[in-house]
């Protein structure tokens, strides 16, 4: 009798704390508001040739919603070196429509860049916080141009710093996924929120993920969202 109560509390207790609260309403919540980024770069007269040395082809933009800007059309937030000296910058939409972006704003220093397109999407909600270490969040990015998908996991760590990737760092550690054309997708809460901006990913030998990723955090994006908004 004691085992039986014994075997009956230890997996009550092991479904308890290995349940997730991600799920597919986290993609019906988030995946609306992610778009892919193709770039071209100098020489070449369409995306997908000629990237930067370490630097996908393809990469990922989140639809975000600045209050109190007069920007005209509809703003879209992604890593800096993902548009980083292109030509000519197009948005893949979740509907696989293709349109061109104009760059509105860069901060190179902290990886970020808004961008700007003519056709209207769903923002996602920015909050700004920093979720503690085993908080459930998701990756949604465009890993090898694949198209969009997602990952999931928890937060490893919060606000990591003087890592080298960025001259201004405040990163979000997590082990959810993300590979090259991940960079500028949004890492999210189980409801969807934007908590991150995917910017980095630490490998020794190989630019694939190792379950170690970076995301620009909500708090530093809020904190440099003004410096974006220079260009308007």
């Amino acid at each position: 009798m004691k085992n039986l109560l014994w075997s009956f509390f230890f997996s009550l207790s092991l479904s308890t704390t290995t349940h997730a609260n991600h799920g597919p309403q986290t993609w019906v919540a988030s995946n609306k508001s992610v778009v892919s980024i193709l770039p071209t770069w100098p020489g070449y007269s369409r995306p997908g040739f000629g990237a930067p040395s370490r630097t996908s082809p393809e990469g990922t933009g989140v639809f975000v919603d600045l209050p109190n800007t007069k920007a005209s059309g509809f703003l879209i937030l992604t890593a800096a070196h993902v548009v980083k000296n292109a030509t000519r910058i197009e948005v893949r939409l979740t509907d696989g429509r293709r349109v061109d972006a104009e760059v509105v704003g860069l901060d190179h220093d902290a990886d970020l860049a808004l961008l700007r397109v003519p056709t209207k999407g769903v923002p996602l909600r920015l909050l700004d916080i920093t979720p503690g270490p085993g908080t459930h969040v998701c990756v949604l990015g465009n890993p090898f141009g694949l198209g969009v998908s997602m990952s999931c996991g928890v937060v490893s760590g919060p606000l990591r710093t003087a890592l080298g990737f960025n001259k201004i760092e405040a990163f979000i550690q997590t082990d959810a996924a993300s590979n090259p054309g991940s960079s500028g997708g949004p890492l999210v809460d189980a409801n969807g929120n934007l908590l991150g901006l995917i910017s980095a990913i630490y490998t020794k030998d190989a630019d694939i993920d190792a379950g170690v990723n970076f995301a620009i955090s909500s708090t530093l994006i809020t904190k440099r969202m003004e410096r974006l908004k220079l260009n308007f």
